[in-house]
């Protein structure tokens, strides 16, 4: 990938300030995106004044706050169009579900959503809310339809909530909003020897990240997963010119905007997404932590202590579905199937036993039993085993080992890969 980034410097930023409770970190946002050299202007829905005032967001962005689509003082070079057409790049954190479903669904009924609508910005939404809002059916289906409207989205996280709750629905703190933001601007064009076109006119899906099953509406079964050797693969399948779908669990960090990023929760939405968007895929990768089980039903409202000494709780587990299994039978197999395996002994005789039940054509597996790998780490070392070898990778960033990845699975499946696509493999 390319070296030089130029981040935030000289650019113009509209930051949008929805009514929620993460509202109050808005100024140390401001503040960060200012000393990361943007231009900053605020604009305000109706009822965010609740939670922050105009007149503090004023002092640290240094211009006036803009909230009425009807206001007369507005200077005529900042008008609603005006406003829109000034914007680099439009931020709105928090987003609430209000906002969110207005966005969703084409709504211009305030300056905000107005402003969105007549801009050709990069528009980025931080959502914030409720756990149990965030996960409603409606509130994911507004996710998926923003994104596939070309909104990216930064988070949301999980943890504990303003309401008392925990789930998913934190904003994402706003250092980490100013650092997505930078890396999401394009690098200066530079020569790379790891950039080149021989996944051109390919598709490649990835799974990445953890997934997360619901105990009830506060727990839930999860795993370490960071889904950064996920995002690698992704940006590595990216600069070979492939386009990318990404399927991402939760906390799985921001990616590039050029990569068609899919949210999910559970491993029942993660095989929803996949098989939704698996027909003219013609690699598959599947690097997610998916959830080996499940809870056979969550409850509804949040359990409690029984109160009483010794006291033991049983919770019946189901076994989820095998995504990648899935996949390399499906009716619209890729060319390629390649799954990972996390081990933590045996994981070369783990990982063919994996390969051959799996009828996959490639696993790279991992130890990640072994101190500073894996799980949670920037490095990893691995081994890509398939049908007729094995191709070892010394302890290397995930991006190095990403690139390292790629490079072999288009040599070592070439012909696979053309029977596809004859003229992509001689651009």
């Amino acid at each position: 990938m390319s070296s030089s980034n130029p981040g935030l410097n000289n650019k113009r930023i509209l930051l949008g300030i929805c009514a929620g409770i993460a509202a109050y970190k808005t100024p140390i946002l401001v503040r960060g995106l200012r000393a990361a050299g943007a231009e900053v202007q605020v604009v305000m829905t109706d009822n965010a004044h609740h939670f922050v005032t105009a007149t503090s967001l004023q002092a640290v962005a240094g211009a006036p706050v803009r909230r009425d689509l009807w206001d007369e003082h507005a200077e005529a070079a900042m008008s609603h169009i005006e406003l829109a057409r000034w914007a680099d790049l439009i931020v709105i954190a928090p987003t609430t579900a209000n906002t969110l479903a207005k966005l969703a669904n084409g709504m211009a009924d305030d300056l905000l959503t107005t402003l969105c609508l007549a801009s050709s910005a990069p528009i980025w939404l931080a959502p914030a809310m409720n756990q149990q809002m965030f996960q409603h059916p409606a509130t994911q289906t507004n996710l998926r339809t923003v994104q596939s409207l070309g909104y990216h989205l930064i988070g949301p996280e999980s943890g504990d909530q303003a309401c008392g709750e925990v789930g998913p629905g934190r904003m994402t703190e706003p250092e980490d909003i100013v650092t997505a933001l930078a890396a999401s601007m394009p690098a200066a064009p530079a020569v790379s020897l790891t950039r080149t076109q021989n996944l051109h006119k390919k598709t490649v899906m990835i799974t990445a990240g953890p997934t997360l099953e619901a105990i009830d509406p506060v727990r839930y079964i999860s795993n370490h997963s960071s889904g950064l050797q996920g995002i690698a693969l992704a940006d590595a399948a990216l600069d070979a010119g492939a386009h990318v779908i990404l399927i991402a669990g939760p906390k799985v960090p921001v990616t590039d905007p050029a990569i068609q990023r899919i949210n999910v929760i559970s491993a029942l939405d993660m095989l929803a997404a996949v098989h939704e968007h698996l027909a003219g895929v013609d690699i598959f990768i599947g690097v997610a932590a998916v959830a080996d089980y499940r809870p056979e039903e969550a409850a509804t409202q949040k359990m409690k202590r029984a109160g009483e000494k010794n006291a033991r709780l049983t919770i019946e587990l189901v076994e989820n579905p095998d995504i990648i299994a899935g996949v390399a039978k499906h009716t619209d197999r890729p060319n390629l199937v390649i799954g990972f395996a996390a081990e933590t002994n045996d994981t070369q005789k783990h990982a063919r036993q994996k390969l051959k039940r799996k009828a996959l054509d490639a696993v790279v597996v991992n130890d990640v039993s072994e101190p500073g790998i894996g799980f949670n780490s920037s490095d990893n070392a691995a081994c890509l085993i398939h049908a007729d070898g094995e191709v070892a990778f010394a302890r290397q960033s995930k991006t190095q080992l990403a690139h390292g990845l790629i490079a072999n699975i288009v040599d070592i499946f070439a012909s696979q890969l053309a029977d596809t696509n004859p003229e992509s493999v001689s651009e």
